[in-house]
Protein backbone atom coordinates (compact mmCIF):
# COMPACT_ATOMS: atom_id res chain seq x y z
CA UNK A 1 0.00 0.00 0.00
CA UNK A 2 1.48 3.28 -0.92
CA UNK A 3 1.15 6.25 1.03
CA UNK A 4 0.79 9.90 0.20
CA UNK A 5 0.66 12.28 3.13
CA UNK A 6 -2.26 14.78 3.39
CA UNK A 7 0.06 17.76 3.03
CA UNK A 8 1.32 17.20 -0.51
CA UNK A 9 -2.53 16.59 -1.60
CA UNK A 10 -3.00 20.30 0.06
CA UNK A 11 0.08 22.07 -2.06
CA UNK A 12 -0.60 19.79 -5.33
CA UNK A 13 -4.22 21.50 -5.14
CA UNK A 14 -3.03 24.68 -4.19
CA UNK A 15 -0.73 25.06 -7.18
CA UNK A 16 -3.07 23.57 -9.53
CA UNK A 17 -6.10 25.87 -8.69
CA UNK A 18 -3.67 29.03 -9.28
CA UNK A 19 -2.11 27.64 -12.83
CA UNK A 20 -6.23 27.23 -13.81
CA UNK A 21 -6.80 30.41 -12.98
CA UNK A 22 -4.09 31.97 -14.87
CA UNK A 23 -2.77 30.00 -17.70
CA UNK A 24 -5.75 28.74 -20.66
CA UNK A 25 -5.14 25.64 -22.02
CA UNK A 26 -3.25 25.32 -25.01
CA UNK A 27 -5.93 23.43 -26.95
CA UNK A 28 -8.32 26.52 -26.49
CA UNK A 29 -5.73 29.33 -27.21
CA UNK A 30 -5.20 27.45 -30.69
CA UNK A 31 -8.75 27.30 -30.86
CA UNK A 32 -9.37 30.60 -30.65
CA UNK A 33 -6.48 31.70 -32.87
CA UNK A 34 -8.23 29.85 -35.49
CA UNK A 35 -11.64 30.51 -35.11
CA UNK A 36 -10.20 34.49 -35.12
CA UNK A 37 -8.93 33.52 -38.74
CA UNK A 38 -12.63 31.89 -39.88
CA UNK A 39 -14.51 34.35 -38.31
CA UNK A 40 -16.68 36.72 -41.10
CA UNK A 41 -17.75 39.21 -38.82
CA UNK A 42 -15.45 41.99 -37.86
CA UNK A 43 -16.81 42.98 -34.61
CA UNK A 44 -16.39 39.29 -33.41
CA UNK A 45 -13.24 39.11 -34.90
CA UNK A 46 -12.05 41.91 -32.91
CA UNK A 47 -13.60 40.50 -29.86
CA UNK A 48 -11.63 37.03 -30.28
CA UNK A 49 -8.62 38.89 -30.05
CA UNK A 50 -8.97 40.84 -27.33
CA UNK A 51 -9.74 37.15 -25.71
CA UNK A 52 -6.64 35.67 -26.82
CA UNK A 53 -4.58 39.16 -25.80
CA UNK A 54 -6.51 38.62 -21.79
CA UNK A 55 -4.91 35.27 -21.91
CA UNK A 56 -1.43 36.23 -22.95
CA UNK A 57 -1.54 39.07 -20.54
CA UNK A 58 -3.00 36.62 -17.89
CA UNK A 59 -0.47 33.99 -18.40
CA UNK A 60 3.06 37.21 -18.62
CA UNK A 61 1.67 38.76 -15.13
CA UNK A 62 -0.14 35.53 -13.49
CA UNK A 63 -3.39 37.28 -13.04
CA UNK A 64 -6.88 35.87 -13.24
CA UNK A 65 -7.81 35.20 -16.90
CA UNK A 66 -11.42 36.21 -15.22
CA UNK A 67 -12.68 38.26 -12.25
CA UNK A 68 -15.00 35.06 -11.35
CA UNK A 69 -11.96 32.95 -10.21
CA UNK A 70 -14.92 30.02 -10.69
CA UNK A 71 -16.12 27.50 -7.45
CA UNK A 72 -13.38 24.83 -7.53
CA UNK A 73 -14.90 21.71 -9.18
CA UNK A 74 -12.31 18.73 -8.63
CA UNK A 75 -12.08 15.04 -10.49
CA UNK A 76 -10.05 13.01 -8.39
CA UNK A 77 -9.13 9.23 -9.33
CA UNK A 78 -8.03 7.66 -6.77
CA UNK A 79 -5.86 4.61 -6.79
CA UNK A 80 -7.49 1.68 -4.44
CA UNK A 81 -3.69 0.67 -3.81
CA UNK A 82 -3.18 4.69 -2.22
CA UNK A 83 -3.35 5.33 1.31
CA UNK A 84 -3.83 9.35 2.66
CA UNK A 85 -2.18 10.17 5.19
CA UNK A 86 -1.86 12.71 8.35
CA UNK A 87 -4.80 14.37 7.54
CA UNK A 88 -8.24 13.76 6.17
CA UNK A 89 -8.21 14.00 2.34
CA UNK A 90 -11.34 16.37 1.99
CA UNK A 91 -9.92 19.01 4.33
CA UNK A 92 -6.58 18.45 2.69
CA UNK A 93 -8.72 19.60 -0.64
CA UNK A 94 -10.30 22.69 0.59
CA UNK A 95 -6.63 23.63 2.29
CA UNK A 96 -5.53 23.63 -0.63
CA UNK A 97 -8.42 25.70 -2.19
CA UNK A 98 -8.20 27.70 0.42
CA UNK A 99 -4.39 29.16 0.29
CA UNK A 100 -4.92 29.46 -3.24
CA UNK A 101 -7.71 31.76 -2.51
CA UNK A 102 -5.38 33.80 0.04
CA UNK A 103 -2.22 33.69 -1.74
CA UNK A 104 -3.30 34.25 -5.00
CA UNK A 105 -5.86 36.83 -4.18
CA UNK A 106 -8.45 35.31 -5.59
CA UNK A 107 -11.93 36.39 -5.55
CA UNK A 108 -14.35 34.74 -2.59
CA UNK A 109 -17.46 33.28 -4.60
CA UNK A 110 -18.58 30.77 -2.34
CA UNK A 111 -21.51 31.50 -0.06
CA UNK A 112 -22.41 28.78 2.97
CA UNK A 113 -26.38 28.84 3.15
CA UNK A 114 -27.36 29.15 -0.38
CA UNK A 115 -31.05 30.17 -0.04
CA UNK A 116 -31.05 32.32 3.33
CA UNK A 117 -28.13 33.65 4.97
CA UNK A 118 -25.97 33.25 1.77
CA UNK A 119 -22.40 34.73 4.24
CA UNK A 120 -19.47 34.27 2.21
CA UNK A 121 -16.96 31.87 3.18
CA UNK A 122 -14.02 34.05 2.55
CA UNK A 123 -11.69 31.52 0.97
CA UNK A 124 -13.72 29.59 -2.08
CA UNK A 125 -14.34 26.50 -0.24
CA UNK A 126 -15.72 24.41 0.16
CA UNK A 127 -14.88 22.81 -2.87
CA UNK A 128 -17.08 20.18 -4.84
CA UNK A 129 -15.18 16.79 -5.13
CA UNK A 130 -16.25 13.67 -7.55
CA UNK A 131 -13.76 10.75 -6.13
CA UNK A 132 -13.71 7.52 -8.65
CA UNK A 133 -11.48 4.67 -7.32
CA UNK A 134 -9.23 3.50 -9.87
CA UNK A 135 -6.43 0.34 -10.06
CA UNK A 136 -3.19 1.52 -9.01
CA UNK A 137 -1.35 3.17 -6.83
CA UNK A 138 -1.61 7.13 -7.97
CA UNK A 139 -4.18 9.81 -7.73
CA UNK A 140 -4.83 12.09 -10.57
CA UNK A 141 -5.87 15.31 -9.18
CA UNK A 142 -8.25 17.65 -11.92
CA UNK A 143 -8.74 20.70 -10.58
CA UNK A 144 -11.37 23.28 -12.59
CA UNK A 145 -12.67 26.69 -11.36
CA UNK A 146 -16.17 26.84 -12.84
CA UNK A 147 -16.94 30.62 -13.43
CA UNK A 148 -21.08 30.72 -12.61
CA UNK A 149 -22.47 33.07 -15.76
CA UNK A 150 -21.56 30.13 -18.02
CA UNK A 151 -23.05 27.33 -14.87
CA UNK A 152 -26.00 29.47 -14.80
CA UNK A 153 -27.25 28.75 -18.77
CA UNK A 154 -26.52 24.84 -18.17
CA UNK A 155 -29.80 22.50 -18.19
CA UNK A 156 -30.81 19.23 -17.21
CA UNK A 157 -33.81 17.41 -19.03
CA UNK A 158 -35.39 13.42 -18.80
CA UNK A 159 -36.34 13.07 -22.08
CA UNK A 160 -38.17 10.29 -23.40
CA UNK A 161 -36.83 7.82 -25.12
CA UNK A 162 -39.02 8.17 -28.20
CA UNK A 163 -37.45 11.64 -27.95
CA UNK A 164 -34.08 9.77 -30.03
CA UNK A 165 -31.53 11.66 -31.58
CA UNK A 166 -33.27 14.72 -32.83
CA UNK A 167 -34.95 15.75 -29.09
CA UNK A 168 -31.21 15.35 -28.02
CA UNK A 169 -29.95 17.45 -30.63
CA UNK A 170 -33.09 20.13 -30.45
CA UNK A 171 -32.44 20.27 -26.69
CA UNK A 172 -28.73 21.44 -26.58
CA UNK A 173 -29.15 23.09 -29.55
CA UNK A 174 -32.06 25.47 -28.35
CA UNK A 175 -29.72 25.56 -24.88
CA UNK A 176 -27.03 26.63 -26.06
CA UNK A 177 -28.30 29.27 -28.36
CA UNK A 178 -30.91 30.57 -25.79
CA UNK A 179 -27.82 31.43 -23.85
CA UNK A 180 -27.18 34.50 -25.79
CA UNK A 181 -24.31 36.29 -24.13
CA UNK A 182 -24.70 35.30 -20.97
CA UNK A 183 -22.02 32.80 -20.72
CA UNK A 184 -19.75 34.69 -22.37
CA UNK A 185 -19.50 33.37 -25.61
CA UNK A 186 -17.85 31.71 -27.65
CA UNK A 187 -18.32 28.23 -25.17
CA UNK A 188 -17.72 24.76 -24.67
CA UNK A 189 -20.31 22.67 -24.44
CA UNK A 190 -20.58 19.61 -22.56
CA UNK A 191 -23.32 17.01 -22.94
CA UNK A 192 -23.75 13.85 -20.93
CA UNK A 193 -26.29 11.48 -21.96
CA UNK A 194 -27.81 8.67 -19.99
CA UNK A 195 -27.66 6.97 -16.68
CA UNK A 196 -29.95 9.00 -13.72
CA UNK A 197 -30.09 12.34 -12.97
CA UNK A 198 -27.39 13.20 -11.15
CA UNK A 199 -24.64 10.57 -13.29
CA UNK A 200 -25.68 12.43 -16.63
CA UNK A 201 -25.07 16.29 -15.19
CA UNK A 202 -21.94 14.85 -13.94
CA UNK A 203 -21.30 13.23 -17.48
CA UNK A 204 -21.72 16.62 -18.84
CA UNK A 205 -19.00 18.64 -16.71
CA UNK A 206 -16.82 15.96 -17.31
CA UNK A 207 -16.92 16.09 -20.71
CA UNK A 208 -15.79 19.94 -20.84
CA UNK A 209 -12.16 18.26 -19.65
CA UNK A 210 -12.18 16.95 -22.83
CA UNK A 211 -9.27 18.65 -24.75
CA UNK A 212 -10.58 20.64 -27.63
CA UNK A 213 -10.28 18.62 -31.37
CA UNK A 214 -10.68 15.42 -29.75
CA UNK A 215 -14.21 13.75 -30.49
CA UNK A 216 -15.98 10.74 -28.76
CA UNK A 217 -14.39 7.64 -29.81
CA UNK A 218 -17.89 6.39 -30.84
CA UNK A 219 -18.23 7.59 -34.49
CA UNK A 220 -21.86 8.29 -33.95
CA UNK A 221 -21.73 10.54 -31.16
CA UNK A 222 -18.89 11.88 -33.17
CA UNK A 223 -20.89 12.85 -35.89
CA UNK A 224 -23.38 14.33 -33.24
CA UNK A 225 -20.79 16.37 -31.67
CA UNK A 226 -20.00 18.03 -35.42
CA UNK A 227 -23.70 18.34 -35.92
CA UNK A 228 -24.89 20.08 -33.44
CA UNK A 229 -21.99 22.66 -33.19
CA UNK A 230 -22.26 23.48 -36.67
CA UNK A 231 -25.92 24.05 -35.68
CA UNK A 232 -24.98 26.34 -32.62
CA UNK A 233 -22.41 28.64 -34.79
CA UNK A 234 -25.08 29.01 -37.63
CA UNK A 235 -27.46 30.52 -35.14
CA UNK A 236 -25.23 34.20 -35.17
CA UNK A 237 -25.06 34.77 -31.67
CA UNK A 238 -21.26 35.16 -32.04
CA UNK A 239 -18.13 35.78 -29.98
CA UNK A 240 -19.58 38.00 -27.25
CA UNK A 241 -23.25 37.78 -28.07
CA UNK A 242 -22.44 40.57 -30.80
CA UNK A 243 -22.47 38.41 -33.63
CA UNK A 244 -20.46 36.02 -35.86
CA UNK A 245 -20.22 32.54 -36.94
CA UNK A 246 -18.21 31.54 -32.88
CA UNK A 247 -20.64 31.36 -31.01
CA UNK A 248 -19.15 27.41 -29.48
CA UNK A 249 -15.50 26.55 -30.12
CA UNK A 250 -16.49 22.52 -29.00
CA UNK A 251 -19.23 19.99 -28.38
CA UNK A 252 -18.10 17.24 -26.68
CA UNK A 253 -20.84 14.26 -25.38
CA UNK A 254 -20.22 11.77 -23.23
CA UNK A 255 -22.45 9.04 -22.20
CA UNK A 256 -23.77 5.94 -20.20
CA UNK A 257 -26.21 3.03 -19.84
CA UNK A 258 -29.38 4.16 -18.58
CA UNK A 259 -32.75 2.73 -17.75
CA UNK A 260 -35.42 1.39 -20.36
CA UNK A 261 -38.04 3.91 -19.53
CA UNK A 262 -34.97 6.92 -19.73
CA UNK A 263 -33.08 9.26 -21.57
CA UNK A 264 -31.70 11.55 -19.58
CA UNK A 265 -29.68 14.57 -20.74
CA UNK A 266 -27.71 17.42 -18.91
CA UNK A 267 -26.18 20.24 -20.59
CA UNK A 268 -22.91 22.15 -18.76
CA UNK A 269 -22.27 24.94 -20.59
CA UNK A 270 -18.25 26.86 -20.30
CA UNK A 271 -17.80 29.66 -21.35
CA UNK A 272 -14.17 30.40 -23.37
CA UNK A 273 -12.14 30.14 -20.41
CA UNK A 274 -12.33 26.87 -19.25
CA UNK A 275 -10.14 26.58 -16.84
CA UNK A 276 -8.06 23.66 -15.20
CA UNK A 277 -5.24 21.62 -14.72
CA UNK A 278 -4.44 18.10 -13.36
CA UNK A 279 -1.42 16.27 -12.17
CA UNK A 280 -0.81 12.77 -11.48
CA UNK A 281 0.87 11.68 -7.66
Amino acid sequence: MRKIDAAIITETVHDLFLQANYFIGTDIFEQLKQRRELEESPIGKSVLTQIIKNNEIAAQEQLPICQDTGLAVLFIELGQEVAVVGGDLNEAINAGVSEACTNGYLRKSVVDDPLFDRLNTNNNTPAITHINIVPGNRIKITVTAKGFGSENMSRMKMLKPADGVEGVKNFVIQTAVDAGPNPCPPIIVGVGIGGTMEKAAILSKRALLRPLGQENQDPRYAALEREVLDEINKSGVGPAGLGGRTTALAVNIDYFPTHIAGLPVAVNICCHASRQAQKVL
